[in-house]
């Protein structure tokens, strides 16, 4: 099996961390400060276990001679990895670790500066060899975020958000990680039709009876140039997880029906989404 596989490394200070976090965000397992001896054990145990996406954060602590070997090993097994170096201007690093008050790790006794040259000229061949370099000089972190986001998303198919549709009744309260809410109590509702009553809006005669409405046709055209317009907006802005609810009494025809619908419009525009339906079957539990 290809495993994915990202070597973060660059200037301690530099933004090490906080790229990890956000691929982490992105589905890889992240190892930080991992010796290079020990990268092949961690690819034959992720092998083993079916994860496909690795990165690890390395930098002059784990020893960087062994960096450049290691990507060699794992070029030849048929891996391709990548390496992201974070760089940074040497006057903000001095300032960060002024106001961190961290010793640099290449400046036990507090020489800064010194250490930071050091560092960069250790690490100058691996620069040189890196698939980005990302100089994080006039970045925050929310800057920082949106151009890891940005580098992966140019070398890989794989959506960066992942983002949910979730059906539920408002009698049991509206879900607490909810982004977006839309409310369907305005349409006529199968509840009060007997034979409609005992079915959800996962079966045909429900869900047509829900889109047929001319409410359920206006909401859709509402809503489909408004979703198609803010989820790469969400996406841009660095967010990793977006839950969209639609909500209707119960949480057992209306709700399904349009969250059924909407999920196949996003898909035809390429998102990929996730629906869940929390309360569809709430009625039918014991009291």
């Amino acid at each position: 099996m290809s495993i994915q596989i990202i070597c973060v490394t660059g200037m301690s200070g530099a933004g090490r961390s906080t790229a990890l976090r956000v691929l982490e965000d992105l589905g890889f397992y992240c190892v930080d400060n991992l010796p290079p001896s020990l990268a092949s054990e961690l690819v034959k145990i992720s092998e083993a276990g079916g994860i496909d996406r690795i990165a690890m954060g390395m930098d002059v602590r784990t020893g960087t001679e062994g960096i450049e070997p290691m990507l060699e090993a794992f070029s030849d097994s048929g891996h391709s990895p990548d390496v992201l170096f974070l760089d940074c201007s040497v006057p903000v690093l001095i300032r960060r670790y002024s106001e961190s008050r961290r010793p640099h790790p290449l400046a036990p006794a507090g020489d800064v500066p010194s250490g930071i040259h050091k560092e960069k000229e250790r690490l100058s061949s691996l620069r040189a060899r890196a698939t980005y370099v990302l100089d994080t000089t006039d970045l925050s972190v929310h800057d920082l975020k949106r151009a890891v986001i940005d580098w992966f998303k140019e070398h890989t198919d794989s959506p960066t958000m992942v983002t949910r549709i979730l059906s539920f009744g408002f009698k049991y309260g509206v879900p607490m990680d909810a982004d977006l809410v839309f409310d369907l109590r305005f349409l006529p509702n199968p509840y009060f039709i007997p034979e409609l009553k005992p079915k959800t809006g996962l079966e045909k005669e429900v869900s047509d009876y829900v889109l047929s409405t001319e409410g359920a046709q206006q909401l859709l055209k509402d809503l489909e140039p408004l979703l198609l317009n803010t989820l790469p907006r969400y996406q841009a802005e660095g967010k990793s997880y977006l839950t969209i609810a639609i909500g209707c009494t119960g949480g057992k025809h209306r709700s399904v029906a349009m969250t059924e619908e909407l999920q196949k419009i996003l898909e035809r525009a390429g998102h990929h989404i996730r629906v869940a339906h929390r309360d569809v079957h709430r009625s039918k539990l014991k009291k």
